[in-house]
């Protein structure tokens, strides 16, 4: 068992790393890597950054591939927190000082327009529930040092969340192929990530569904107007001040970032 105090000296020392220099791997100095100790870190952040006044506007999944949760030690995807504030519209100018060591992948964002609070909920309820879903970069960044992580760095760090931005042309569900739509990113006009809906858990529905239950679980639950962001549809890449990136998923359309 990890004590309250190394909960809160964890979840600070992240706060500060978003303003000061990279951190150790939370790993070494919580002296566990058990998701649930991770979640409690990430919750003590979510509830001083909400009492400090940010406004919690949707949620995002992590490790939708089966590589990535090799990779970290996963057995399921996870989760972590969108805020107003990490919010750009299509084409602004972001300054990459914003995220620390920058990565974007390109994703479909889906706006819930009901609420998701039962607990038997199933794809059905996914499917009725969406408003529409739009192209989305995620720019994921990590407060650990040389993104050295584990299961609990990455899930107490927010699930290595940065910002995102949303394009402009939403679609509804019947117009495309959340599954078969090909995804490809180019930086400065040049590919640097291509995929397709199937990689995100096999269906980017299914990875809401996922969300959706465990939101409810951990007395968080999906409401009308929350934004998912629903996992990566293919690898994620560095980018750099000077970048210019374009997402394009088939059937839905493009966004645009430019660092």
């Amino acid at each position: 068992m990890v004590d309250s105090k190394a909960i809160e000296t964890a979840a600070g020392a992240l706060r500060a790393a978003y303003g000061g220099a990279f951190i150790a791997p939370l790993r070494d100095s919580v002296g566990s890597n058990d998701p649930a100790v991770a979640y409690a870190i990430q919750e003590h952040n979510t509830k001083h950054w909400i009492s400090e006044g940010r406004r919690l506007v949707g949620r995002k999944i992590g490790a939708t591939s089966v590589a990535v949760q090799t990779m970290l030690g996963l057995d399921q995807p996870d989760y972590g927190m969108l805020f107003a504030d990490m919010a750009f519209s299509d084409g602004e100018e972001i300054p990459v000082a914003r995220v620390q060591q920058p990565k974007v992948e390109g994703e479909i964002a889906f706006a819930i327009g009901e609420d998701l609070d039962s607990d038997q909920l199933n794809i059905a309820d996914i499917i009725g529930a969406i408003d529409y879903a739009v192209a989305a970069i995620e720019i994921v960044g990590s407060r650990i040092d040389k993104w050295d992580i584990k299961i609990l760095d990455t899930i107490a760090d927010n699930a290595s969340a940065g910002l995102y931005v949303l394009g402009s042309q939403p679609r509804r569900l019947s117009e495309f192929d959340p599954i078969l739509c090909g995804m490809v990113i180019e930086r400065n006009g040049e590919p640097i990530s291509t995929g397709a809906g199937i990689a995100c858990l096999g269906n980017p529905l299914t990875a809401t569904l996922w969300l959706a239950k465990k939101m409810v679980e951990v007395g968080r639950p999906l409401k009308k107007g929350d934004l998912v962001m629903s996992g990566a549809l293919g690898p994620l890449a560095p980018i750099a001040a000077g970048d210019s990136v374009e997402l394009k998923i088939s059937g839905i359309g493009s966004v645009r970032a430019h660092f």
